[in-house]
């Protein structure tokens, strides 16, 4: 029996004599396939091994590969030498990203183009654009409904509109960050179209059954993600037949048990990667593998596609890096994490447990996660947001709040009655997302201002925007901001009269573009310009701060449960890190302190900080103390 080694060779030879026949080799292609190829292969056939065409799918993969490579313009073939020669890049302490929907941020494509400046005078090294692709006009699901990648939204321009953007952005030094979603297709995509037509070939895209029988066996074991659009897993097509679909009812999720699925998908993410992207946003990655008998999340064959994904880029497109998007268990949200699947990640506990912190006004919970679940390849970086185009889902583990003697399922009813103002005393004026009278579950929505007592006029709302972004900024990977946050954008109640976004209350959150706040944005007497002066310093004192580079974390405990801290080591200095979560004073104990210099600065202030006495800090400052 030949050892794994001796297949990929033999299926290498195949491959090379594909290649050789449609003339589609040169140096670099072979170099690379010498360093990925291998890996590649035991991907490839983990999966789809048992297959008899498998060795006959895989060389079409690779002959496209090889013609997609042929095809990458000259700029993007030295970005990838770049890359190749810099694979962690992502780690500068120059990093920030932002995201932005084309059309509430900028009106469409040339908007955008004309915002650069604007977004280099921020100090953007990443532009992540929303889904921008060919949706129903009516069920788009914000743009995850994709009816074509091929094709942008022609409201917002054209294909050649978005190569132009990324060169520009390429040339002002920000990375173009865009959604790859394949998880599912809309129902009007050219393949659901040709499956609902009865086209075997495109039946085969997706997973469709004649009657209940098989749904009826998935189902018990699978969740329901969006009940108020449809009951458990499926949905009805006009014929009578029955569709996987895990999300709304118009979003049909992709068969991947099929190869030609996965070789398919692979050229439209290479297709992506010739226009210029340089980061895909992997959307909803426990998703895509389906097995009877289990949650069909996060199953062990989801890595391995996703690890494939990153090796075909590997060889075609290395100035490619993948970001996951996986709102699940903290268990199971860094199993996406490593060089070989997902070099970046959302972190979407920090970000749930920064509003936890702020609600009670007590650090534990977030300085548990710092200290347990920060930690990842020292290759990859977290991508750390105070929000997102999304809800808030309250996501830490049940199991790390019982050992604070705190009961998961009545907190996360706390911090939802607080966050839409269903709490006395809340500073929040949140809208509930996705609540389920029945179970009790929800989400929240809301603009960071907005939760954070702008809206409602809360004293301290503006220090608590900036509190939580200097968590964001200070905490290691890349921080992100929702273009109009660094205003203090507010609620957007107008999608109430939209008939089309009315049941989403998601659109309360992505307001157009707050003109009005942007022009206030350098006068220091107005909320705008408070709290974008205040970010700017954060983001020029850590693009300063080699210590921030990087995502190395060690806790410090505060000995005051309403201090967070944290200590961001560097190779002759460290970073503490302070945050008075509550809206009182708070002291530091001297004890707390004793270990460390007598005196240190605040990076922020430049002021000299007397470490071996109690520390006071205001209500709601912080700190970044260099020691």
């Amino acid at each position: 029996m030949l050892s794994l080694a001796q297949q990929a060779r033999a299926a290498r030879a195949f491959v090379d004599t594909a290649l050789a026949a449609a003339g589609a080799i040169d140096a670099t292609l072979a170099r690379r396939l010498d360093t990925h190829f291998p890996r590649l292969y035991e991907l490839y056939t983990s999966v789809y091994g048992d297959r008899a065409d498998c060795l006959d799918r895989l060389a079409d993969l690779v002959l496209l590969v090889a013609r997609v490579t042929a095809e990458r313009p000259d700029e993007l073939r030295a970005l990838d030498a770049a890359r190749e020669a810099d694979p962690t890049w992502y780690l500068s302490n120059r990093m920030l990203g932002g995201v932005c929907y084309v059309d509430r941020y900028a009106g469409d494509l040339a908007g955008v183009r004309e915002r650069i400046p604007y977004c280099k005078e921020l100090g953007l090294t990443a532009l992540h654009l929303m889904p921008l692709f060919r949706a129903p006009e009516r069920n788009s699901d914000g743009g995850y409904a994709v009816s074509s990648y091929r094709e942008v939204n022609p409201a917002l321009g054209t294909m050649d509109d978005l190569r132009a953007v990324a060169a520009d952005l390429r040339q002002a030094g920000i990375s173009l960050v865009v959604d790859f979603i394949f998880n599912h297709t809309s129902n009007e995509h050219e393949w659901a179209q040709r499956a609902l037509a009865g086209d075997a070939e495109y039946e085969a895209y997706y997973r469709i059954f004649p009657d209940r029988a098989m749904p009826d066996a998935y189902e018990r074991t699978t969740r329901e993600i969006f009940p108020d659009d449809h009951r458990g897993s499926f949905v009805q097509l006009p014929d009578g037949r029955w569709i996987w679909s895990t999300f709304y009812s118009f979003q049909w999720d992709l068969n991947y048990a099929n190869p030609a699925v996965f070789n398919a998908m692979a050229g439209e993410m290479l297709f992506l990667a010739n226009v210029g992207v340089e980061v895909l946003r992997m959307d909803a990655v426990a998703f895509i593998w389906k097995e009877l008998g289990t949650t069909c999340e996060s199953l062990p064959q989801a890595h391995l596609l996703l690890q494939a994904f990153n090796a075909v880029c590997r060889i075609a497109a290395p100035a490619v890096v993948f970001k996951s998007e996986a709102i699940v268990h903290p268990d199971e949200v860094v199993e996406y994490i490593a060089p070989r699947e997902c070099q970046l990640s959302y972190n979407p506990l920090q970000m749930a447990l920064t509003w936890e912190a702020l609600a009670t006004r007590d650090a534990t919970m977030l300085s548990q996660a710092l200290e347990r679940r920060h930690a990842i390849d020292p290759a990859c970086a977290w991508v750390n947001y105070v929000r997102s185009h999304d809800d808030i889902g309250w996501t830490f583990a049940d199991e790390d709040a019982a050992e604070l003697g705190i009961d998961g399922f009545q907190h996360r009813r706390f911090l939802n009655a607080f966050y839409v103002n269903r709490f006395p005393g809340s500073f929040a004026r949140g809208v509930p997302f996705q609540e389920n009278p029945r179970t009790g579950d929800a989400r929240v929505s809301g603009t960071t201002a907005s939760l954070a007592g702008l809206e409602s006029g809360e004293p301290g709302a503006a220090q608590r925007i900036l509190l939580a972004h200097s968590i964001a900024l200070s905490t290691g990977g890349i921080p992100l901001i929702y273009l109009g946050d660094e205003v203090g954008q507010l609620n957007d109640y107008g999608y109430l009269a939209d008939p089309d976004r009315a049941g989403d209350s998601r659109w309360v959150h992505r307001p157009a573009y707050p003109a009005d706040r942007y022009a206030q944005r350098n006068d220091p007497d107005t909320d705008a310009g408070t709290i974008y002066r205040g970010l700017r310093r954060l983001i020029a004192v850590r693009r300063a701060t080699d210590e921030l580079a990087g995502g190395a974390l060690i806790g410090f405990h505060t000995h005051n449960r309403h201090v967070l801290g944290y200590q961001r080591p560097g190779a002759a200095e460290t970073v503490l890190v302070l945050a008075n979560m509550s809206d009182a004073p708070q002291v530091v104990p001297a004890e707390a302190l004793s270990a460390l210099p007598a005196t240190a600065v605040d990076l922020i202030t430049e002021a000299e900080t007397t470490l071996w006495a109690d520390l006071e800090l205001a209500p709601l400052e912080f700190l970044w103390l260099q020691v």
